[in-house]
């Protein structure tokens, strides 16, 4: 058990809490807009296709009042796909835009720093 509590406490201060908390608030922020686009632009265009009014209503009758709405998965499984491909491009312009940092040069061996001394001690 105090193993495991180690090993959270390693986790919980080592990972970025901050951002990761951030990144989960914006996503959640960012639902309401991917929704507004799906029901409000793309899902009229795909009722119109399907040729439904309504593309909620798109279900498979059963028989004996069972029924499967099918047009509220494919709502939320696109979606899914919204929310998929921005995440994509917001990785990739970051990647972009984040500048690869230049290695730090390795630490001058015992031999170097000799030789860096007895440099410094000719030119005096």
């Amino acid at each position: 058990m105090k193993n495991l509590i180690q090993e959270f406490k390693a986790f919980a201060f080592k990972t970025n809490v901050i951002e990761t908390a951030v990144a989960f608030i914006m996503a959640l922020a960012f639902k309401p807009i991917i929704d507004t686009i799906v029901n409000g632009v793309f899902m009229p265009i795909i009722a119109r296709i399907a040729g439904k009014p309504n593309f909620h209503s798109l279900s498979i009758n059963l028989g004996k009042g069972a029924t499967i709405s099918y047009g509220t998965l494919l709502t939320v499984f696109i979606e899914f796909l919204f929310v998929a491909i921005a995440l994509f491009f917001v990785i990739k312009v970051y990647k972009k835009m984040k500048k690869e940092q230049p290695a730090a040069p390795p630490a001058p061996t015992k031999d170097q720093e000799l030789l860096t001394e007895i440099r410094d001690l000719l030119k005096k």
